[in-house]
Order: C-alpha cells, then structure tokens, then sequence
C-alpha cells in the first residue's frame, strides 16, 4: 500500500509537469510533541527518523514517523536557541545554537542525544553564528555574520568533531547592514558538493556560492527586495545548477512582493518567481530533484510544482522550517512545538 501511494503521488506530480490540471492536494497533519519551545531547526532522515530544534535548549527526536517524540537536547542550555541542526541518522546529530559571543556553540552526539559534546564555542562578540550546513558526513561549514567586513565560516572535516575558523581571504567583502537570517536553517545549504548561503539587510540581497568547502567564494545579486529585516531567508537546491530563493519581510509577513527566484546556473543568475508566495518565507525545501518545492512561513505554506517558478498557497498555518526525505516524506515546524508531516 505505501509504494501504491507513494506511485500515485509521482504520476501525480508528473502529470501536473506534463500540463494536466488535476493537481495533487497536500496538506500538514499535526504530529504532537509535547513541547512549546519554537522549532526552527529540523532535520529529515527518513520517514521514520527526524530531528528538530529550537528555543529553550530543546531537541526533540522522532524514530516512529512522528507518532511520538523524545526531549533529547544537551543540558543545561535552556537559555540557547538551537536554530538548525543536521542529522546523519537516528544517533548521529550536529546542532547549532546562534547569537552572539558564546552563545553561538556547536553540539554533536553519536547515542540519539543521550549524550552529547560541545565541539565548538564562539569567542568572538563581534560574531554571530546563523546557520549550519554539511556538504558530506565529514565536511560541514557554518556561517557567520560579518566580522571586520566579511562573513565568516567555520569548518569541520571531521563530522563535526573540531572546528576552524576559515581565512577570509576568499571571502568578497559584505555590504554596509547585509548579513544571514537565522529563521530556519537553511540561509546556509549544500547540494551536489557546492556550498550557498543567502543574505539580506543591505542594499541588495545577495546569494554566495563556494566550490571548495568554503574556502573561496563568488556573490550575485537576485531581485529579492533587501532591507534592515528584509532579504533572502531560505535557499533549497535540487542540485548544483537548480534552486530557489524565498524570503520577505519578517516584521511585514502578510506581504512581500518579488521575494521570491529561481536559478539554474548554480546560483550564478537569478529570475523573479512569475506567480511568488507574496508573504514572508522563511523556510523552503524541494520534495525530491523532479519533483515539486515546498515554501512555509508564519502565515502559510505553498507548493510549486515547476522549479519555483509560480506558487500556490495550500495551508494557512504558522511554520518556520521545512524538510524533505523523498515525495512522500515531509515535515514542517514552528511556534508553540508545532510539527507536522506533508499527507497527499
């Protein structure tokens, strides 16, 4: 029965690409966790395995699909906001608390969160770590917001292990006020061995690309509208060449006209979305490299089912971050422990 549903989801799929009208209709199913911190991090292993991570210190670990979750976040870090974390499998994690000086830290485990190891801990007060992504199982970066007139990254080689702040050298200067919106964990993505992170705050929102794990980078502007709390928020590429940009205005999220794009050179151009979200988006995910791209924010979710290029509102509820495992195998979280898995 699951491969029947999961094969009727893709001839779905295929026959809204291929120009026909009866579209697939999603929609979240509430999973309860028990929980009130606010989940902006989330991590999609599989159907059955998921992690996710927020306020108050809070990591929570699903291994049933969401039928129940487990409290496994490191303790004593109630006062830290865990706003993305990276999941290998059900025992291996990486999360990443932001803000600034120390309370931008790093935290693994290899036991399902019954333990876990501060790896990293920021000395820096000019820095602020916003996000954390890794481009294989040993090699990881994270993402800062200038310092001295650069973004700055860290680095891993090791599965997260140890950390290194990067030279900045390669790193083209940043723009007066720009800097990386922690709302979801996905200003900073990886896909095909390729890093991006995407920026706002300054003149121009900007998206930053790195083919040698974060050593060096390249910077193009898009059309997104970019202001003190406006700019690109998510990015989610399908694969090197073909992704998406979502984001808006956080303190105005019922409108935000142009915030959205698309790429296809890998990052190197970027187009308005024809029909966008036309709310704030902070999160963005796509559901398998053929099939559609999900966007949620605190005042809906949509759909595209042609790369990012025209967006369809198909749930009104508040959600921060989005991820998928395959067609059939997307989650959603938020406000108030809010998560929820995609049923078609």
């Amino acid at each position: 029965m699951r491969k029947a549903s999961m094969a009727a989801v893709s001839i779905g799929v295929l026959a809204v690409s291929a120009g026909f009208t009866n579209t697939p209709s999603p929609s979240w199913e509430l999973s309860p966790t028990d929980s009130t911190a606010r989940l902006r991090g989330l991590s999609v292993v599989s159907a059955s395995t998921v992690w996710a991570s927020g306020s108050l210190g809070t990591v929570l670990r699903t291994v049933n699909g969401g039928r129940t979750w487990s409290s496994v976040g490191p303790p004593d870090t109630s006062a830290l906001q865990f706003r993305d974390i990276e999941a290998f499998d059900a025992r291996r994690a990486v999360a990443l608390s932001i803000g600034p000086g120390e309370d931008s830290r790093v935290y693994r485990t290899v036991d399902g969160g019954r333990s876990w190891t501060e790896t990293f801990r920021n000395t820096d007060p000019a820095a602020f770590y916003d996000c954390l992504t890794f481009l294989d199982e040993r090699h990881g970066l994270a993402l800062s917001d200038p310092v001295d007139g650069k973004f700055r990254i860290l680095a891993t080689s090791d599965a997260g292990r140890s950390w290194s702040v990067l030279p900045t050298r390669g790193m083209p200067p940043a723009l007066d006020g720009e800097f990386a919106f922690a709302a979801s964990g996905t200003c900073l993505v990886a896909a095909g061995g390729r890093a991006y992170f995407a920026t706002g705050g300054g003149a121009t929102a900007r998206v930053f690309r790195s083919d040698d794990l974060g050593h060096t980078w390249r910077v193009s502007d898009t059309p997104v509208p970019s202001g003190p709390s406006a700019g690109i928020y998510s990015l989610a590429f399908r694969d090197r060449d073909h992704g998406v940009a979502v984001g808006g205005d956080s303190v105005l999220p019922a409108t935000a006209p142009d915030a959205a794009a698309v790429t296809r050179d890998g990052g190197r151009t970027w187009a308005p979305a024809a029909r966008e979200p036309g709310e704030y988006r902070s999160g963005s995910a796509w559901m398998t490299k053929l099939g559609p791209v999900l966007a949620v924010g605190p005042t809906g979710s949509d759909i595209s089912f042609d790369g990012g290029r025209h967006w369809s509102l198909f749930d009104p509820g508040s959600f921060d971050a989005v991820e998928c495992a395959g067609l059939a195998v997307c989650y959603a979280s938020g406000e108030q422990g809010r998560i929820a898995r995609l049923r078609w």
